[in-house]
């Protein structure tokens, strides 16, 4: 059979359809998983791909789409059998056809859960990859990713093992014509064009065919790859806990054909779409390539432009060397925001420059932190920066929220992972975490680049000084910082091992760093804070400086020379302090910085 390249210089090539929904269709048990069948059902695996090559379809794709750890909760010498059997499969289905058709080795995203090692993840896709390898896999197809980060690293992997391997990248995109990531059609082109590894690059699920074609052709196909493009059916309803697609093959292969006219080499069908759909587009489709394909066509990528963001005044400050002070005051946990009110103005006097709110720590709920930055900001008039944790919501209320504070002038935010929902709390309440801070700062650094250039987030992270390797805690900062974080915020500092570990992060980083200054303010609180805050580390030489018999008077003095001492202590490393209040007691701030 000739080789893919050669064939796709002159013709087009139309692929399969979607084997999950398909198969859930013909299947009797709806929630059943496709991938699994690739054992249980090998049958009609192989009836489910036949079909789709007797509609026309001559680019067929392994029924793999979700097969990893995660996604089928199983280990991972579960996950290779599950991959070598879909390819066994296609390859039987394609020998038993008869027919020339290309078999690609289909691989979905593996969900990033908050807690987990990206190298982890590359070494998953690494041991998946290398499975299809040993069955003789040569054509790759990557479906449905968010961003290009992950692919750039995996193209490459396959290319130094296989360099004759064919790889197709998709990603999918919303109405609008954005990845969940944030990242326009046209910037995935630009960037996928500069990967040589790459040999085809379009787009996959989310929408149907007809936005597709609205958002590809006010696209500039500037690329030097072929170029795919697999839309949904339609939108689904959901019937009994199952997403239904009416049938609209003749509409939708009227919209591929449009599609193909634009220079479109792979042209298939995801979510929805069974065998009369591909037979419909194959009926109707003109093969004859219709664009030529050329090393230098391809535009300078746009996005490597710096965006300033040296009008922000609290970065200005940290800029100018100023040390800057920041306080956190805890939203209420119920409507009464007087105190909060009545805090934030003392700290305006005291001439603090900037005040945080946290997002419902040790995942109880508290007002929210951008509605609560909103109403201090507007009423106060002093800079907020509330604390945003990937826990609670889902991209879409993240970007919602992020947009809706944007549009009422916030422009700095602390992004974290977020604690994990209390154990006690689990049977009713889910975490969410379709973020972890690093994405979620690679998601807003890509707002920053399509929406807000103009004034762009400034935002900083989280700094672990206390983890067991500080190098690997390292490592986090500097994805961070790779990822657009600007300045990070620790923990409460007490002890000289805790200053010697923060000036070493200094010096390997050279990024703003916020210190974390706590006034304890009783032996009880100081106890409290030793033996049940995780990533705390209060020394018994601070404990014994306060007793159980002391006054309110007596705790909190004690609590303010601590603070100044560790202060001291910091002063050639810390760019400005993150005060961290125990009762919201805002008036230790004034007597701390009295001097």
């Amino acid at each position: 059979m000739e080789n893919i390249r050669e064939y796709l210089e002159k013709n087009k090539i139309v692929a399969d359809g979607a084997f999950g929904t398909y198969y859930q269709q013909l299947a009797e048990e709806h929630t059943s998983i496709p991938e699994e069948a690739n054992l249980t059902n090998k049958e009609l695996v192989k009836q489910i791909h036949k079909e789709y090559i007797r509609s026309g379809a001559r680019f067929l794709r392994t029924n793999s789409f979700a097969a990893n750890t995660v996604s089928l909760k199983k280990n991972i010498s579960y996950v290779k059998a599950v991959v070598a059997a879909s390819y066994k499969n296609a390859l039987e289905a394609v020998t038993e056809s008869g027919k020339p058709v290309y078999i690609a080795a289909d691989i979905g995203p593996i969900p990033q859960m908050p807690f987990e090692d990206e190298a982890e993840i590359e070494k998953e896709y690494q041991e998946v990859i290398d499975t299809f390898l040993s069955c003789g896999a040569e054509i790759f197809c990557f479906e449905t990713f968010a961003d290009t980060r992950t692919i750039k690293f995996l193209a490459e992997y396959i290319k130094k093992k296989c360099d004759n391997a064919f790889i197709v990248v998709q990603f999918s995109l919303n109405k609008y014509g954005y990845t969940k990531m944030g990242i326009r059609a046209e910037r995935i082109l630009n960037e996928i064009s500069q990967e040589e590894s790459v040999d085809a690059v379009g787009f996959n699920c989310g929408i149907g065919s007809a936005h597709l074609y609205e958002i590809l052709k006010k696209t500039k196909m500037t690329t030097n790859k072929f170029i795919t493009a697999m839309p949904n059916s339609g939108y689904p309803e959901l019937l009994q806990d199952r997403a239904v697609y009416s049938g609209n093959s003749e509409y939708f292969a009227e919209n591929l054909v449009k599609i193909s006219e634009l220079g479109f080499n792979i042209l298939g069908g995801c979510c929805g779409t069974t065998p009369s759909y591909i037979e419909k587009v194959c009926q109707k489709i003109d093969y004859k390539n219709n664009r030529e394909i050329v090393a230098d066509d391809v535009r300078k990528i746009e996005e490597g432009k710096d965006i300033s963001v040296s009008g922000n005044k609290f970065y200005q400050l940290m800029e100018s060397g100023k040390k800057v002070i920041t306080v956190e005051l805890d939203p209420p946990y119920d409507a009464n925001a007087q105190k909060i009110m009545d805090c934030a103005h003392l700290l305006k006097a005291a001439g603090v420059d900037m005040i945080t709110f946290a997002d419902s720590p040790m995942g109880k709920a508290r007002a929210d932190s951008i509605m609560m930055g909103i109403k201090v900001s507007g009423e106060v008039g002093i800079p907020v920066m509330p604390h945003v944790a990937c826990r609670d919501k889902n991209v879409i209320a993240m970007r919602a929220g992020i947009l809706g504070a944007y549009l009422n002038g916030i422009r700095n935010f602390l992004f974290v992972t977020g604690d994990p929902v209390p154990a006690e709390n689990r049977s009713d309440v889910s975490g969410v975490f379709d973020f972890n801070s690093i994405k979620m700062m690679q998601y807003v650094n890509e707002m920053n680049t399509e929406h807000f250039s103009e004034e762009p987030l400034v935002f900083g992270g989280a700094l672990n000084y206390n983890r067991p390797n500080l190098d690997m805690e390292i490592k986090r900062m500097e994805k961070k910082i790779e990822a657009g974080a600007k300045y990070f915020l620790t923990q409460p500092i007490f002890c000289k091992e805790d200053i010697e570990r923060i000036q070493i992060v200094k010096e390997r980083t050279n990024t703003k760093i916020l210190c974390g200054i706590m006034p304890l303010i009783s032996y009880r609180n100081a106890s409290f804070i030793k033996n049940e805050i995780l990533g705390i580390h209060v020394p018994d030489e601070i404990l014994a400086r306060f007793n159980p018999e002391m006054t309110r008077e007596e705790g909190e003095a004690a609590g303010v020379e601590i603070a100044r001492e560790v202060m001291q202590e910091l002063d050639s490393t810390a760019d400005g302090y993150y005060f961290m209040l125990p009762f919201n007691r805002v008036h230790l701030v004034e007597q701390i910085l009295k001097r």
